[in-house]
Order: C-alpha cells, then sequence, then structure tokens
C-alpha cells in the first residue's frame, strides 16, 4: 500500500524452543512516529532486527518502503536508518570520519557528502565539534552522533532501538527535542523501541508488546482512555462524612484508599472546582492523576512493566553490527 512505510503480517521468530516474536502484524504510516513500547524481553529488539533484515523471519513476512525482507534484502538496507541499541561508532576516529565511513558505504555523492555532514551535525548540535575524537564525547553526544550517521543518507524509515537507553533524564529529553525537530524538518517515518513511558508519548501511534505478542496499539490518548477517568483524591476533616456525601450528592464510587477518599471521574479537571465548591467537608487537600501508559500496561497485563534481562539474544547486538551493503 502507498500509504504505508511498513507493513508486518503474522511475522513469527523462534529460537528453538523460545518463541521471542509470535505472530505480530502490524502497517506504520509514512511520516508518523511509531513506537514500540514494552518491558525488556518484550520482542522489541527481535521485531527490529527482522524489519532491517538483520534476522531471517521463522514465519510471516514485512514490507518496508515497498521491499520484501525476505526477498528484497539489499533494497530494504539501501532504504533505511538504523541507530542500534548499543553503541557502534569507532570512537578512534572523529565524528567527520565515522560520516565518511558511513557516506562511503552508502554511496552518497562526493558532491553533497560535505553539505549533508553539515546539515545532519548541525541537527544535532555537533558541528563544532566534528573533528574531535568520538572517544571524547558523552554517552549523550554519541546517541546524537548515531542519530545523524543514520541520517546521512536520507533513509525513508529510520529505526531507533532504546534510543536513550543509559543516559540521564536530562540527556534523554535532550535526544527527544532531536527527533521531534527530526519529523518537523526532514519527514522522515520513525520506528523506535522503548520501555520508558514517558518516551511513548511523543509517538503518534504506540504498539504495546509483551511476551512476543502486541496486547494493543492505538494513539497514547486512546490507550489511555481504555483506562478509565481521572482519579481525584481528596483528604478532608472527616473522610467518612466525605464519603458519603460524593456518593450521595455527586453520584460517584469510592475506590479503596486508607489514607484518603479516593474516587474516578470523567473530565476530572472540570469536576474539582464543583467538588470544592459544593462539599460540605472542609478539604485539606486534593489531588489528579490521569491514567498513563503504566496504568494501561497494568491493566492489560495484571502487572508494572519490568526490568528484565534483554531477550537472551546478545549475540544478536553482534549481528548488528554486520556491514551494510554498498547502494547500487
Amino acid at each position: 500500500m502507498d500509504g504505508y512505510a511498513v507493513e508486518v503480517d503474522g511475522l513469527v521468530k523462534r529460537f528453538g524452543d523460545l518463541t521471542a516474536v509470535d505472530g505480530v502484524s502490524f502497517n506504520v504510516g509514512r511520516g508518523e512516529v511509531f513506537g514500540f513500547l514494552g518491558p525488556n524481553g518484550a520482542g522489541k529488539t527481535t521485531t527490529i532486527n527482522m524489519l532491517c533484515t538483520l534476522l531471517a523471519p521463522t514465519e510471516g513476512t514485512a514490507r518496508v518502503n515497498g521491499f520484501d525482507i525476505r526477498t528484497q534484502r539489499n533494497e530494504v538496507r539501501e532504504s533505511i536508518g538504523l541507530v542500534f541499541q548499543d553503541p557502534s561508532l569507532d570512537d578512534r576516529l572523529t565524528a567527520n570520519e565515522n560520516l565518511d565511513f558511513h557516506a562511503v558505504i552508502y554511496a552518497v555523492a562526493p558532491s553533497e557528502r560535505e553539505r549533508r555532514k553539515k546539515e545532519v551535525l548541525e541537527m544535532v548540535d555537533l558541528l563544532d565539534r566534528a573533528d574531535d575524537l568520538v572517544i571524547t564525547y558523552s554517552g549523550g553526544m554519541k546517541r546524537r552522533l548515531e542519530i545523524a550517521r543514520g541520517l546521512l543518507h536520507y533513509p525513508k524509515v529510520l529505526f531507533l532501538d532504546e534510543p536513550t537507553i543509559g543516559l540521564d533524564p536530562q540527556t534523554r529529553s535532550h535526544i527527544w527535542d532531536y527527533i521531534d525537530e527530526l519529523k518537523k524538518r526532514e519527514g522522515n517515518t520513525i520506528f523506535l523501541t522503548t520501555h520508558y513511558m514517558e518516551e511513548a508519548e511523543h509517538c503518534d501511534r504506540i504498539a504495546i508488546i509483551d511476551r512476543g505478542k502486541i496486547i494493543a496499539l492505538d494513539t497514547s490518548e486512546n490507550l489511555k482512555n481504555m483506562v478509565g477517568g481521572d482519579v481525584i483524591r481528596i483528604k478532608t476533616e472527616d473522610d467518612a462524612r466525605a464519603e458519603e456525601e460524593l456518593k450521595a450528592r455527586f453520584g460517584v464510587s469510592i475506590l479503596e484508599d486508607r489514607d484518603c477518599v479516593c474516587f474516578e471521574v470523567e473530565r476530572g479537571e472540570e469536576f474539582i472546582p464543583r467538588v470544592i465548591r459544593e462539599l460540605g467537608v472542609r478539604i485539606q487537600a486534593i489531588s489528579l492523576h490521569r491514567p498513563t501508559l503504566d496504568d494501561v500496561f497494568l491493566k492489560l497485563t495484571g502487572r508494572e512493566i519490568r526490568e528484565e534481562e534483554a531477550d537472551g539474544l546478545g549475540d544478536l547486538r553482534n549481528l548488528a553490527r554486520v556491514r551494510p551493503p554498498f547502494a547500487r
């Protein structure tokens, strides 16, 4: 379909008795920021490795930029950019030299190479460090350079595998500033994996994957609407009386909470002024909790998103360092 940059149909990957990816199907629109959200070990990296032709599917297939990942591997590779989960720069070279090497591999014409290098380095605020050895860079700077390198050859789809893993919160925020700017300036399709809930909020749509299966796929807002309304917690001079009045006058159902009066309503920001104005008990404290993607994951799986060892497929990251083919 012309409207899709990525089309996935029944993709499966097994390693012996382990099914790492279990029949996933989805489409990614052109120009979309699409997020694969799930805990470590859920199958995110394995899926990206199949879409980037670094792993052959056990079953199913996919098309990336219209090319079949089984039969047109070179064409897929030539049309994508990929930022690996683990560092893959040569830190004994400068930023310029890393980009030059990438430009040669992807046959970026010498006549446009310097202009393109300047563009991508400016985009990630590294132009003034272009001739410094990468070994002198911070973790955040290296990540930004990897993103710049992934964009050098004008890829139609940019794959980002856990783009901010291991970075401090401030640096993660800056990386996302660059990714958001990238979408505006370049119009690339961006396919990213993450286990950070707040990062998924940047995506146009999110697929939640757990134990190899997609368990939900929608916009962030629609996913959070699955959970229910906003949760309001209040502390009053007489919580028992407040509960009775809230049930009788406002028709709310009280949720169990030992420390305060807790209930769920739609459009909580509109309800709070009313309850402050009309409740016949003096309110000492009030808070509003909107559903989050954590709440969505908890509702869908019965547990919080977890930190686990990755797929047990660490050797696949070494596969990810295979040299991409020369562009034809």
